[in-house]
């Protein structure tokens, strides 16, 4: 199993890694494009379950996921809830620069936590987007990137500690 193997996905408002995702997509798309979405998403999560663990409990949540990613996959049309607090993308394929910017964009997160004097936090999630094509769908055209709640707000290049913390500063007072 390699990094490869490993897709981050949203469950809920939290982003998971989901091992062997790509190949079972691959693998059931055809079997499964004139099914329903519950055969489809029951597919894949019998599939993923093997692979990955999947509390009882939020099992529903994960199958609404799947289906999800099934339909992104397949070029069916899906619907994705907004997330709650910060949502935050690094764009790149996992070269050294993209995983610098995901590491600065960690560490300013947590000093902006450290610095902040309100006791409700504002989530924070931050999520690598490695896959070409899925950074080619959202109208990137450099790595690495940074969208944060919609908005690119650099691309090709690694900016500043405390411009990275001034965005989430910005972000964080739009959405209160």
């Amino acid at each position: 199993m390699t990094t490869e193997d490993v897709v981050q996905i949203r469950v809920e408002d939290q982003t998971v890694g989901i091992m062997g995702l790509k190949q079972a997509l691959k693998d059931i798309a055809a079997e499964y494009a004139q099914s329903t979405d519950d055969e489809a998403a029951a597919a894949l999560l019998s599939r993923l379950s093997k692979k990955n663990y999947i509390p009882d409990k939020v099992r529903a949540s994960y199958q609404k996921a799947f289906l999800r990613e099934f339909k992104k996959f397949t070029g069916k049309p899906y619907e994705e809830k907004a997330p709650s607090g910060l949502d935050i993308k690094v764009f790149g394929p996992g070269c050294v620069q993209c995983d610098r910017l995901e590491q600065e964009l960690m560490a300013a997160v947590e000093t902006r936590h450290a610095l902040s004097l309100r006791a409700d936090r504002t989530k924070v999630n931050i999520e690598h987007v490695r896959d070409i094509k899925e950074i080619g769908r959202s109208g990137i055209m450099g790595t690495p990137a940074l969208m944060i709640n919609g908005k690119i707000k650099s691309v090709g290049k690694v900016p500043p500690r405390s411009k990275l913390i001034q965005w989430l500063e910005e972000a964080d007072t739009k959405k209160h």
